[in-house]
């Protein structure tokens, strides 16, 4: 599996930011620098990432780290967005018989 997309607009133009740089306040926290992938904009700004849920326990869970677990709602929502972007292997076999 590649690495993830980092999905926000640009606020302006709406095209998409990067993530030019980033630095650890805390385990659980990111101060982001962005910068909007559109040259005639050029727009940059300052954000954060944070980790406020656990959705599934750690298999070497650090002691020093304490998160609520999401709710169950959360939880199904999020298994039914990953599994409506997984391919279907019948839906290949389908598309390459026609």
């Amino acid at each position: 599996m590649s690495g993830s997309v980092y999905k926000l607009r640009c606020p302006h133009c709406h095209h998409g930011l990067r993530v030019r740089n980033s630095v650890a306040l805390h385990p659980l926290l990111r101060s982001t620098y962005l910068q909007c992938t559109n040259v005639g904009c050029g727009a940059t700004f300052r954000g954060q990432m944070e980790i406020t849920h656990s959705m599934s326990p750690s298999g070497c869970p650090n002691p020093e780290i304490a998160l609520p677990v999401a709710d169950a709602e959360i939880r199904r929502l999020a298994i039914e967005r990953e599994n409506n972007q997984q391919m279907h292997i019948d839906d290949f076999l389908f598309d390459e018989q026609e």
